[in-house]
């Protein structure tokens, strides 16, 4: 499978500032200096703060230098069924990511909340038209429709949003499960590959850890992909 990036290099772009060129992408950490002993809550905090704190600019340009190398590892896997996010809240948007996948007729799937099963996860085929509506926590997902259900052991990639990670591949959530519970099983049944898309600000050195926590294989940053 050929994949056509809508950017043309894997190098941080770089934009015009006050002393000359400087990258608009800083690809070191920007998170904060967290203290160890920062519970689980105040972590995905100040985390938070950080990914929201960047530009409108950086922000954009990070997505697509993002989407470039998260194209050329989808390629690699011939991946025809991945399933994603919208952007909430300050994560790296998937926009030009999605855009690509259309253009290259790869098939998209979005998350929404199991209307039966609590703390679960449905994927659902998601295209230009899909109806579109807000759950519970604000997050647009799509309406509900059986015949769009794509049973997860179907899917060849599941892309997650994460708040925080870690240099060993943990990965922290919203702190709902939902990722940990749809993703348990996948290294037994060898499918789906979970893979987390993140700013560079939201790795930081060491996660606490739960034993439910579901580590990724694999981590998209607009800087570098993290291969564990």
């Amino acid at each position: 499978m050929s994949i056509t990036s809508p950017v043309s290099n894997t190098s941080a772009p770089t934009v015009k500032g006050p002393h000359g060129n400087q990258s608009a992408i800083d690809t070191q950490s920007l998170s904060p200096n967290l203290s160890p002993t920062l519970s689980r809550a105040e972590l995905r905090k100040q985390i938070r703060l950080a990914r929201r704190s960047l530009s409108t600019e950086v922000q954009t340009e990070a997505s697509l230098a993002a989407c470039q190398r998260m194209l050329e590892k989808l390629s690699a896997l011939n991946a025809q069924h991945v399933a994603l996010y919208l952007t909430h809240d300050g994560e790296l948007a998937t926009a030009p990511l999605i855009e690509a996948l259309w253009q290259q007729g790869i098939h998209t799937y979005l998350p929404r909340l199991h209307p039966f099963n609590a703390g679960q996860l449905l994927f659902l085929h998601y295209h230009a038209d899909s109806p579109m509506q807000p759950n519970q926590f604000g997050i647009l997902e799509p309406k509900l429709d059986v015949r769009s259900v794509m049973p997860i052991e179907r899917l060849d990639v599941v892309i997650t949003p994460l708040v925080a990670f870690d240099i060993k591949g943990n990965r922290m959530g919203m702190g709902g499960g939902y990722y940990d519970r749809t993703l348990a099983n996948w290294h037994s049944k060898g499918r789906p590959l979970p893979m987390g898309y993140a700013h560079d600000c939201q790795q930081v050195p060491s996660l606490p850890c739960e034993h439910w926590d579901v580590p990724l294989p694999a981590i998209i940053t607009p800087s570098r992909v993290w291969e564990f």
